[in-house]
């Protein structure tokens, strides 16, 4: 489907040719309840009748829902920064961190030494890691025959995985465990002491991590610290309160959004046991389903980034420094790209379009980690059980995120997973 090219922002005033009421009641409501389906007709709504939609929460914010401008607005550093503000509701209380809250060119340089750790090369290194923390986490769920995956599994097992690519010392696997986790319901839950609270406690391991590679570097080709803390600019090392922020960032990057994004596939697997038996009796037809796993799913709801000017979209003025979210959740349901957009389609011809990983110079680094994470927890999930269905309540986070955060499953074991039925 060809999509429309962006119009140039401008700063002239205009009025707004859409159903919007800027001047009056809000667009849309972002702290009203939903439930796991209810944000998606609210979101096409908004892309077909007020694409540039306003709303009076966490002090008000704009949100862009169609596919051409998020991605327009995520590549256009320069016109939508980052510096400012880059998720909504705002979650940073304490200082900046790399590689997230800069722009280019000083974001380029953080960029050089965590790329090449996510290679593809890299990244594969950790697949056995993966398949056995995957195997041991779903293990007393088989024997049971019921659990929650997201507590049980996907909010466990991101986090191992990083503290395995991060090298993290065994004194620090533990605390990582527990604090991520804490810090990552804080922030789906919305209880901003416990954000607070837990952010400090994960800058204390940055701070201790890095003292700790200070006095035993390791090959800097081979560990996230030791990279940050060998790089330099213009002869110069970076600013030690700027390594401190990259680590508290590279700590959590990779926690939050896999614990969502797996509970949501679990329940459209579970509304769909013919596509469950699909992939259980064709394995290589994985990497494409997580593709359309990440455009229908997409667990971020959106990041947010700030105008430098006043600039003008679909007949609105977004105000200079005013508060704009990028709601990939939405954009990657704009029916103006992705043909039937609410439906799975296995091998979307054009399914590298969406979003789910940002785009311009701050697409997501791990992104191949957390395909591989995906692709072998479901691998081991659909092998380890003939059948599976959401058994009980689901409950769903609330922004930044969008998805499952508590999906309680009944597992039929299969006969090689040795689980009692």
């Amino acid at each position: 489907m060809t999509q429309p090219k962006t119009a140039p922002a401008t700063s002239a005033p205009a009025t707004c040719p859409h159903a919007c009421q800027h001047n009056g009641p809000e667009d849309f409501d972002a702290l009203a309840p939903e439930d796991f389906d209810s944000p998606y007709p609210m979101y096409a709504r908004l892309r077909a009748e007020c694409p540039v939609a306003r709303t009076n929460a966490w002090g008000g914010f704009w949100a862009l829902t169609r596919h051409e401008d998020v991605a327009h607005a995520a590549a256009d550093w320069r016109s939508f920064t980052t510096t400012v503000q880059n998720v909504v509701p705002r979650l940073a209380f304490t200082g900046r961190r790399p590689p997230l809250h800069l722009d280019p060119p000083e974001h380029t340089t953080y960029r050089r030494a965590i790329d090449p750790l996510l290679s593809r090369e890299r990244v594969q290194r950790l697949e056995p890691v993966i398949r056995r923390l995957s195997r041991e986490l779903l293990a007393p769920m088989l024997a049971r025959g019921r659990g929650d995956i997201c507590s049980e599994l996907s909010a466990k097992l991101p986090i191992a995985v990083f503290a395995e690519w991060m090298n993290l010392p065994a004194d620090q696997v533990d605390a990582l465990r527990e604090t991520g986790r804490a810090y990552a319901i804080a922030v789906q839950t919305a209880a901003d002491d416990d954000v607070r609270q837990t952010s400090f406690a994960l800058y204390d391991m940055a701070r201790a991590l890095i003292a700790e590679r200070r006095q035993r570097p390791m090959p800097a080709d081979e560990d996230i610290t030791s990279a940050l803390l060998a790089l330099r600019v213009d002869g110069a090392p970076l600013p030690d309160e700027l390594v401190v922020g990259a680590v508290r960032q590279i700590l959590v990057v990779g926690i939050i959004a896999p614990n969502v994004l797996i509970g949501s596939i679990a329940v459209h697997l579970s509304r769909h046991p013919d596509l469950q038996q699909r992939l259980r009796a064709d394995a290589t037809l994985m990497p494409a389903a997580i593709e359309e796993f990440l455009r229908l799913y997409t667990p971020y709801r959106g990041f947010a980034r700030t105008p430098t000017r006043d600039l003008m979209l679909h007949g609105v003025t977004l105000a200079k420094d005013a508060p704009v979210a990028l709601v990939y959740a939405a954009a990657n349901r704009d029916e103006r790209v992705f043909e039937r957009p609410d439906d799975f389609i296995l091998d979307r011809p054009n399914i590298r379009s969406h979003l789910a990983f940002g785009r311009g110079p701050h697409v997501c680094p791990g992104a191949g980690l957390a395909r591989l994470q995906l692709r072998v927890v479901f691998e081991e999930l659909l092998a380890a059980t003939t059948h599976f269905e959401v058994d009980g309540p689901i409950t769903t986070t609330r922004c930044p995120e969008i998805g499952a955060l508590e999906v309680p499953l009944k597992l039929m074991p299969s006969k090689q997973s040795g689980g009692a039925a």
